[in-house]
């Protein structure tokens, strides 16, 4: 069964990008409530239980139909959220670095303009969704992605390596309607670090 994984820094540690109140409440409401949504699924089918939550949202088509829909909604709110939480620090160092910078620079000419293309995806995503910078394991190319709801690049074949949640309750509190804001400030706290560990790990 899941449980809510821990922050890997504190709700405060993000400020004044992303306040402490906001932090909280998608963390410890948001996606506890996914975690007891998955969990309920899981419970009707307890062979899955062994099977880790990626190779479930990998290939949803090999999840029990009556639960299907639960593991790609609460199941992915789980993965997404904490992919997530994990594409930020309060160490920040502000631009790519290493291979990954060297890719994004090659595949959207520069980091500028790939930042100005990823803040024009979370800007025009309808609603509640996700915006991804992924690699295809198939090319080893850059694809820059936004998906609705919870739904993720694992479940079309592609490795995410960045995600910014663009949910409303993922910056209302703070921002309000403001989403540009939102984005604007997130680049202040992106793990290019985490990014580029995730990069070179698709590639080898």
């Amino acid at each position: 069964m899941y449980s809510l994984p821990k922050l890997p820094y504190s709700y405060s540690a993000l400020e004044p990008y992303i306040e402490t109140q906001i932090m909280e409440f998608h963390h410890a409401k948001h996606q506890q409530a996914y975690v007891d949504g998955l969990n309920a699924a899981l419970l009707k089918h307890p062979e899955l239980e062994e099977k880790p939550l990626v190779t479930l949202l990998q290939d949803l088509s090999a999840v029990p139909e009556d639960i299907r829909t639960a593991v790609r909604n609460h199941g992915g709110g789980v993965e997404n959220h904490t992919f997530f939480w994990e594409s930020m620090t309060h160490r920040s160092g502000g631009k790519p670095v290493g291979q990954s910078a060297q890719h994004i620079t090659q595949f959207f000419d520069s980091c500028d303009q790939f930042k100005a293309i990823f803040t024009a995806s979370a800007k025009d995503r309808f609603g509640s969704g996700w915006v991804w910078l992924s690699v295809d394991p198939s090319t080893q190319h850059l694809v820059l992605t936004s998906t609705a709801n919870q739904d993720t690049p694992l479940s079309q074949g592609l490795s995410p390596i960045l995600a910014l949640d663009v949910w409303e309750h993922a910056y209302y509190l703070q921002y309000f309607n403001r989403r540009v804001d939102y984005v604007a400030a997130w680049w202040n706290v992106v793990d290019w670090e985490k990014v580029e560990e995730r990069y070179v790990n698709v590639i080898k």
